[in-house]
């Protein structure tokens, strides 16, 4: 049975939405909680939320064959992701970095080209270029060597978050969006535990708003936000999914802007806009792939009835 394109539609939306609200509360949270006591928190609450919901909605226990698979997803999607996005906004600004963030399809349908045999075309080589160049535009225009390096640093959880997107396509033909998004949050959190004493030191002496900020992250764009994610991205193809993550940085600069008072130079606006342009030429080219079907979820079954 074709999946209602509601639904699909509303859980991307959701997963944007999430997502861009993110940038913002890591400067908060980065602030008060330092990189390692932000990542451990983040992660730690996201995976106490999914481990309440996972009886209620049946989450079963992964496949032995597929455990290496799960600690690729983890260690790249959650923690390294994690460490290099916070590490990076503790000198870039919350917009700049989700310009920087939104290359992540570049890196997502390479690899899928490569590994899972989605098609590798000359638009598609042309959008690569155009938004590596847009990159390249955003982490000189400072002309700072630490807000370069900063720069730089999130660009690497922009691949790193890149692998993450392809390496769940596997999984999700076998596993809904909330156990795949179970697995790799709770392994993602065992991968950090070295940084829990520091973590918990930090936390005690942490101003409130950025215990509230690592709160509201842990929850929403960590432990809902990749739900939502799991459930689009098994119903769409790699390019078309991931393109949709393009008007992250719009709404993340206007939420800083309100929230922060930050707003991104004309050059690194210039530079995103940029790197969108060359994301879109990817989608563009893919937009008609067929959409691949998901296990059944109890939850998201039923409210699809």
């Amino acid at each position: 049975m074709k999946q209602p394109i509601s639904l699909r539609l509303t859980s991307l939306i959701s997963t944007v939405v999430l997502w861009a609200s993110a940038f913002p509360a890591i400067r908060v949270g980065v602030d008060g909680l330092g990189v390692g006591g932000l990542s451990f928190w983040r992660l730690a609450v996201a995976s106490v939320a999914l481990a309440v919901v996972s009886p209620i909605l049946r989450v079963r226990l992964p496949h032995r064959r597929d455990l290496p698979l799960i600690a690729l997803c983890a260690f790249t999607g959650m923690s390294a992701y994690q460490v290099l996005l916070n590490w990076g906004e503790v000198h870039v600004p919350a917009g700049t970095a989700s310009l920087l963030i939104a290359t992540a399809p570049v890196f997502s349908v390479l690899l899928a080209s490569i590994f899972l045999g989605e098609r590798l075309s000359a638009t598609i080589v042309a959008g690569t270029v155009t938004a590596l160049a847009g990159v390249a535009l955003i982490a000189y225009a400072a002309g700072s060597a630490q807000v370069t390096t900063s720069a730089l640093v999130i660009l690497a959880a922009a691949v790193v978050q890149g692998v993450y997107h392809f390496a769940t396509k596997p999984l999700l033909k076998r596993y809904t969006g909330l156990e795949v998004a179970c697995y790799a949050m709770w392994a993602g959190t065992l991968f950090l535990t070295p940084l829990a004493p520091g973590a918990v030191h930090d936390l005690l002496q942490a101003p409130a708003d950025a215990a509230v900020s690592t709160l509201y992250l842990g929850l929403l764009p960590s432990a809902l936000g990749f739900v939502t994610w799991g459930y689009a991205v098994a119903r769409y193809t790699i390019a078309q999914s991931t393109a949709a993550l393009y008007l992250v940085p719009p709404l993340a600069i206007g939420v800083a802007f309100v929230w922060l008072g930050e707003i991104p130079g004309p050059v690194e606006l210039v530079g995103g806009l940029i790197s969108m342009v060359g994301v879109l030429l990817i989608h563009r080219h893919t937009a008609r792939s067929a959409a691949v079907p998901e296990p059944p979820s109890p939850l998201l079954d039923k409210a699809e009835k």
